[in-house]
């Protein structure tokens, strides 16, 4: 396992992060979310992110529970803010300092420790003042309950407002938590640009473009029995954007590289990521314990220029790099 260092900070990261948002309290018994945790703890994975909402609160807790007993010192365990939880009430959502300060206290006491090393906003709360999320921040830092601050969708304006206001009152956002993968690619003309001016780098979820990356989608073949493409608890909505067959084709075009560098599809695609330099790590999630030991050999992996080419030959226009997508995909409003 290969680590990087978090936006200007000193904090270092396992580059393949474990996450637990459609799988823990969800998709999987909890004593298979378990056996996933401690495969990717014996795969030297030292990062796992979660967030509150993920089974509103319940991931949280099987984290917490699968991590008893590990040294925290050598573990960066990540979570979030800002989606309902609860039974929904007027205040169970958004980046109020009522709810930011409330979900900090949840959020430890589920995941069983005292702070967490990233607390990050989920999504930007367009209905608080960013000057009352900030300052919220800034006192749970000073607190002790989070070490580290970071965003997650935000737009690259959203970011650089935040940073300077983070800069203002003595701490810094370290980290933007995008979609990124060979078909999304919509932070790379503005949101990595902010990102390095402002002292971030990304950590990426969907790395495998909800699974379809791994090339087990064929067009024409029925889906495949269990996949993310047949849930139906939230999953399917996901993936849907990618399950064309223009989409599908491509992907099935991409083997021979990941054949001459001898990985897997689904290792060829979180290795893409990774080589990008803003990147600071891939977020993987796992509902079997041997996924996560294919996913770790992408740590480390370099793909020389002329591969890295031939990717964007072969993906052509189907890639998806319209820097609006950050905004257009954002709640307009709070989320009630």
């Amino acid at each position: 396992m290969h680590y990087r260092y978090l936006g200007h900070s000193g904090l270092k990261i396992s580059e393949i992060t474990y996450g637990n948002w459609l799988t823990h309290g969800s998709q999987v018994e909890n004593d298979v979310a378990t056996q996933c945790v401690h495969a990717a703890l014996d795969a030297g994975i030292t990062t796992f992110d979660t967030a509150d909402v993920y089974a509103n609160t319940k991931a949280e807790q099987v984290l917490g529970d699968a991590l008893a007993g590990e040294r925290r010192e050598s573990l960066e365990i990540f979570t979030k803010v800002y989606w309902p939880t609860g039974p929904g009430g007027p205040n169970d959502t958004g980046l109020s300092r009522k709810h930011v300060m409330e979900s900090i206290n949840g959020s430890l006491k589920r995941l069983g420790t005292d702070y967490v090393d990233l607390y990050q906003a989920h999504r930007y709360d367009t209905e608080t003042p960013l000057e009352e999320t900030m300052q919220a921040f800034a006192d749970i830092v000073r607190q002790g309950k989070a070490l580290y601050i970071g965003v997650s969708e935000w737009t690259a304006d959203q970011i650089r407002a935040g940073a300077a206001l983070a800069k203002d009152l003595g701490f810094q956002l370290i980290s933007s938590q995008p979609q990124y993968s060979m078909l999304w690619r919509v932070i790379e003309d503005e949101v990595v640009p902010a990102s390095q001016e402002c002292g971030l780098s990304q950590i990426v979820w969907s790395p495998m473009a909800q699974g379809v990356l791994s090339g087990k989608y064929v067009p024409g073949q029925p889906l495949p029995a269990g996949s993310r493409a047949t849930d139906d608890k939230g999953g399917a909505r996901m993936i849907e954007r990618f399950m064309r067959d223009d989409v599908l084709e491509r992907v099935q075009k991409l083997r021979p590289v990941a054949d001459e560098l001898d990985l897997s599809m689904a290792q060829l695609s979180v290795a893409w990521v990774l080589q990008n330099d803003n990147v600071a790590a891939a977020l993987v999630g796992a509902s079997r314990p041997e996924q996560v030991a294919e996913n770790v050999k992408a740590s480390g992996v370099t793909i020389p220029a002329e591969l890295m080419a031939q990717i964007d030959d072969v993906l052509g226009d189907v890639v998806e790099r319209d820097p609006g997508k950050t905004a257009e995909n954002a709640p307009a409003g709070r989320v009630a």
